[in-house]
């Protein structure tokens, strides 16, 4: 069962884990029942030599520190890790970290390696019962300043519709589970958040009536990176009628400009989302989910020495290109083709839930929500890394077979390795 905190303004608990057991099952449900309109994803051929020539070796290299336990650092029993870690500078040259609950708090300190909680709540969470506010559960889950004072947000918001009466056909969570991403802004180095008007990135092309009986709309940004001229951040969806489930790209050229938000169709950055509250639109058109992921995107750099993009990721193994349940990473030159999944760390994830099939691992625990960051990170926003860098994740304890909420956010130095790539070089020339 979920794990429940104080209760809300609806009257019923608060569900401490943003992506329950159930949530990451019916995401899998999702890929088998959609696997015909997902043939064209998944099994699309990779340029193998472009692959071959992108690969970076990515490796554990070390053993795990702590950088936060709620049961010695939290604010509020809600103080839990629960999104992926992300950072910033400001314009004074310390650090802001966020990967916690929908009552946002930040960790701050001096640089990356020294960050502690404050308690000041950056951006709540009221849960209102009409969904058109976009103030259900809403998560900071990237971030992106020029100049340290002025801070883009993208927020993942849910609602929950069987919390509020009459809003849902179904009494359980998951069929009413309504999703999507805004764009908060901070002016004050990310001390408090504000909605960016407009304040919707992505989501359903209708409002959350619609379709009720699966969770639908967009989910869990990665990191906002650069590229030339502009921004990126992956969104997933879990697709609607017409359009597949999966993870899309978008861009930016400046994440404070909320209208500026663009999605990738399969041959132009084009689509916009536009608000299923507000005046109707023209048909939305569809983006185009890119392979091999599949699932959310936890984060994505890009390595200086090589100028090569690195994404991050958790997966339930599969019959194919991911062999057990894990971390896995995949490399690209350009954001749209991407070399197959390498595994970083094997380990139950709740995208494949704590429990192996047969019932066996209850009890047991989980990791989630990787993300890659470098304390020597060039510039201010953590979207590039070195040979050496840190794997950020929540390692969590499970209650029965679902993930619960006594965890703790972990790092663990990683090695980047460009020498595959070099020796491709020396073989051509």
């Amino acid at each position: 069962m979920p794990i429940e905190g104080p209760a809300g303004s609806s009257g019923r608990p608060h569900v401490f884990s943003l992506r329950t057991r159930l949530y990451c099952r019916s995401w899998l449900r999702e890929a088998v029942s959609s696997a015909l309109v997902l043939a064209s994803i998944w099994m699309a051929p990779f340029d193998q030599a472009k692959a071959g020539e992108s690969s970076l070796r990515v490796a554990l290299n070390g053993k795990p520190e702590l950088v936060y336990d709620p049961k010695r650092d939290a604010c509020s029993p809600n103080d839990i890790p629960d999104v992926n870690a992300r950072a910033f500078r400001a314009a004074d040259g310390s650090v802001t970290l966020t990967a916690l609950h929908f009552v946002n708090r930040a960790l701050r300190g001096p640089d990356l390696d020294h960050v502690k909680i404050d308690c000041a709540v950056i951006l709540n969470s009221k849960q209102s019962p009409d969904p058109a506010d976009y103030d259900g559960r809403r998560f900071i889950t990237a971030l992106w300043s020029d100049d340290g004072t002025h801070v883009a947000a993208l927020v993942h918001n849910e609602y929950h519709a069987d919390h509020f009466a009459g809003r849902c056909a179904f009494s359980e969570e998951l069929p009413c589970w309504y999703n999507t991403i805004l764009s908060f802004r901070s002016d004050d180095a990310g001390r408090t958040f504000v909605k960016s008007k407009p304040i919707l990135v992505a989501g359903a092309p209708f409002r959350q009536e619609v379709e009720q009986g699966r969770h639908r709309g967009f989910f869990n940004p990665s990191n906002i990176f650069a590229h030339g001229a502009y921004k990126y951040a992956f969104i997933s969806t879990t697709g609607w009628n017409g359009q597949s489930y999966g993870a899309c790209l978008f861009r930016n050229a400046e994440p404070l400009n909320s209208a500026g938000w663009r999605a990738y169709d399969g041959a132009a950055f084009s689509v916009r989302y536009d608000d299923p509250y507000a005046a109707p639109r023209a048909a939305p058109r569809r983006c185009a989910p890119i392979a091999p992921f599949g699932l959310p995107v936890g984060a994505v750099v890009r390595h200086r020495g090589s100028g090569i993009f690195v994404a991050v990721w958790d997966s339930p193994k599969n019959e194919s290109d991911r062999p057990v349940d894990g971390f896995y990473t995949a490399t690209s030159h350009d954001l749209i083709d991407w070399s197959a999944p390498r595994l970083l760390v094997a380990g139950r994830t709740m995208m494949g839930g704590a429990c192996a099939p047969d019932g066996s691992g209850r009890d047991g625990s989980v990791i989630a929500y990787p993300s890659i960051l470098d304390s020597n990170a060039q510039g201010r926003n953590f979207d590039n890394v070195g040979d050496e860098a840190w794997l950020y994740y929540a390692a969590i304890k499970a209650e029965g077979c679902t993930p619960g909420a006594d965890r703790v956010l972990l790092r663990q130095k990683i090695s980047i390795d460009a020498v595959a790539m070099k020796a491709v070089k020396e073989r051509r020339s």
